[in-house]
């Protein structure tokens, strides 16, 4: 299983980025996907996470409203669209696989991520 994210950057305060990963020789039909982030000493934060049996998402309290996962119509790539970003969205970003279906909440662990791809808000 191999996740390639792509799509960092370094944006302005209030401004947009959308970060892809894409899957390489596999779908994400059996998986939950998700992203989380990590910034300089701080923890590990789960931003958001999608079923693949109903599409529910979950997204953290601190991106609730600004982001949105999904995935294209052939579910080899994810996507988050992060709108109205802050400085303090500044951290590496993962995307990442759960082997199941259904998912209650963003998973603290994934079984699968890939290598991450650096975003920074600053003006």
């Amino acid at each position: 299983v191999q996740l390639v994210e792509s799509g960092g950057d370094l944006v302005q305060p209030g401004g947009s980025l959308r970060l892809s990963c894409a899957a390489s020789g596999f779908t994400f039909d059996n998986y939950a996907s998700g992203w989380f982030r990590q910034a300089p000493g701080k923890e590990r934060e789960g931003v958001a996470c999608m079923s693949s049996d109903d599409g529910s998402t979950y997204y953290a309290d601190s991106v609730k409203g600004r982001f949105t996962i999904s995935t294209d119509n052939a579910k080899t790539t994810m996507y988050l669209q992060m709108n109205n970003l802050k400085p303090e969205d500044t951290a590496v970003y993962f995307c990442g696989l759960v082997r199941m279906h259904h998912v209650l909440g963003i998973p603290h662990e994934f079984d699968y991520q890939g290598q991450g791809t650096q975003v920074t808000v600053s003006s």
